[in-house]
């Protein structure tokens, strides 16, 4: 059954009203993998792969089990749609794993897992990391243009979800990094009678000599502060 425009443009206003609220990160890609489940015909699994560098891979809002057992076998073969779309291409997509030659390891063991379709969506999120949107059917031929285009929507949504989260950590690294050296610019003033300025100097020039992060010097100058 295909979903009206109407719907579709409902259900999208929903995902960017939810991505602009102060929710979690989960919520949110759950938001989004049941979204694909409800909106693309042919779409019975859904979930976001992320690969990060030394082949750590993690498997975020799926809404089935079967996604880590498929995110598995793809990173254990180092082949796959989803894999393909997180390193290279934009779009896979994968009409009948049966007849696919292009995974010769992976796409036989994912046919014994009742899987016949796929579609992977590349997420923009970050140098370090590379993502993807997929989608699994348990039928074959499946996939149309429209399904494409919406899953390509879906996973613009993702991807601003994720790029959020990651600023929002980012900035309360930073502000907790900054409180930290105040602390310790403090402890120091007291304790050497010297001013902000002269403060900030000693701790720099500790940094430097020790060859540690600033920000790890103020602590070191925290957790010595009864001695």
């Amino acid at each position: 059954m295909t979903v009206s425009n109407r719907d579709l443009a409902l259900r999208m206003a929903e995902l960017a009203r939810a991505t602009a609220m102060p929710r979690s990160l989960m919520d949110i890609l759950a938001d989004v993998t049941s979204a694909a489940t409800e909106l693309i015909p042919g779409v019975d699994v859904a979930g976001v792969l992320l690969v990060g560098k030394g082949g750590a891979f993690e498997t975020l809002a799926p809404t089935s089990d079967v996604l880590f057992e498929i995110d598995q076998l793809q990173m254990k073969h180092v082949e796959g749609p989803c894999v393909q779309a997180a390193l290279d291409e934009t779009v896979v997509r994968t009409d009948d794993f049966r007849e696919d030659q292009q995974w010769p390891k992976y796409s036989p063991e994912v046919v014994k897992l009742g899987i016949l379709s796929g579609l992977s969506f590349k997420l923009y999120t970050a140098d370090r990391t590379a993502g993807a949107l997929n989608l699994f059917g348990y039928q074959a031929d499946v996939w149309d243009g429209e399904a494409e285009t919406v899953g390509m929507v879906l996973a613009a949504h993702a991807a601003a979800a994720i790029i959020a989260s990651r600023e929002g950590d980012q900035l309360q690294s930073a502000l907790t990094t900054r409180d930290r050296i105040g602390q310790a610019k403090g402890i120091i003033m007291e304790r050497f009678n010297v001013d902000d300025v002269q403060a900030f100097a000693m701790l720099r020039q500790l940094s430097q000599d020790s060859n540690v992060k600033l920000s790890d010097v103020a602590q070191q100058v925290i957790d010595t502060r009864g001695s």
